[in-house]
């Protein structure tokens, strides 16, 4: 099927050195949207990555990589005299992770070139990135090309705990993502950090829907939760059976659900109005790419996958 739609990630990249039992296991290219954009990429789907890290060996490995997986990197830069990022993920007894990070303050050169935006392509962006204020100009300028492009924007809030002293003097652009974006992705995790509710419908009535009409709220192995103007729809995420490490999951969840509004055809206009049925589709794919992701050490569907529309 020949689609001249493309996705269009956002966001950092970085080095995830995983440890298991006090012993590292594994040393792969990471980053939340840098994880979806892979995943999209492998799924076939034409997608590019605007990003950064430092021009040393570790950055040099990350362009490879990219574009060893589909990924355009015409807009991704290696960076003189900065160092990329690292970050340490300690597995625990269900494979969850916690995380140390080591990396510079994040902030946008002067020179960097952004994307085309057509019409139906997907933004995926999100996390500290895209609300810390060194970064404020490169997603403004992103989020108003999408804007005019009539793109669908997917903003996974992905805020974690550790950046929770930063609430206050980060609310307000999180709030100026919420009203820019299509959809709105966050865990139960994230919103009991932003609004201490872990309850998706008062989580969207109270604070979502005013800003941004679709919310998709997700609880790790448990409720999936679909919230629209028409109403909110709970769907069970299947078991998985072989969990080697939940890095990642959530990031192919998106790129997941990426892949199948290009799949399905669906524009932004169409989404508000979208029954049950198709949301279980969506949800459904995007669930089979975070299955996918927890059998390995990667972050992102495997390279040999064979997901492909239904």
């Amino acid at each position: 099927m020949v689609n001249s739609r493309k996705v269009i990630g956002v966001g950092e990249s970085i080095l995830d050195i995983i440890f298991q039992d006090r012993q590292p296991v594994a040393a792969v290219a990471g980053g939340s949207s840098f994880n979806s954009i892979i995943s999209v990429g492998r799924a076939g789907v034409p997608c590019t990555f605007v990003g950064y890290t430092g021009a040393d060996i570790v950055g040099q490995q990350t362009v490879d990589f990219l574009r060893a997986n589909g990924v355009g990197t015409e807009h991704f830069q290696l960076r003189q005299g900065e160092k990329s990022a690292i970050s340490l993920a300690f597995l625990g007894q269900n494979h969850d992770a916690s995380y140390l990070f080591y990396k510079e303050t994040p902030h946008v050169a002067s020179s960097w070139t952004l994307p085309a935006v057509e019409r139906g392509d997907v933004m995926l962006y999100g996390s500290y990135f895209a609300a810390c204020t060194g970064m404020r100009p490169l997603i403004v300028q992103m989020l108003e090309r999408a804007a005019q492009g009539s793109a669908i924007v997917y903003y996974d809030i992905n805020f974690r705990r550790n950046h929770s002293d930063e609430l206050e003097t980060l609310t307000p652009f999180i709030l100026q993502n919420l009203q820019q974006s299509t959809i709105v992705r966050g865990s139960t995790d994230d919103f009991d950090v932003l609004f201490a509710s872990r309850d998706a419908r008062v989580i969207y009535n109270m604070y979502i829907s005013r800003h941004c009409p679709l919310l998709i709220c997700t609880a790790g192995a448990g409720q999936i939760t679909v919230c629209t103007p028409g109403g909110c729809y709970d769907f069970q995420a299947p078991p998985i059976d072989d969990v080697v490490s939940t890095v990642g999951a959530g990031d192919s969840f998106n790129a997941g659900f990426a892949c199948a509004l290009i799949w399905e055809g669906i524009m932004p206009e169409d989404l508000p109005g979208l029954g049950r049925d198709v949301w279980q589709r969506l949800v459904a794919t995007a669930c089979r790419f975070a299955g996918e992701t927890c059998r390995s050490t990667e972050n992102y569907i495997s390279s040999k996958s064979n997901i492909c529309p239904n």
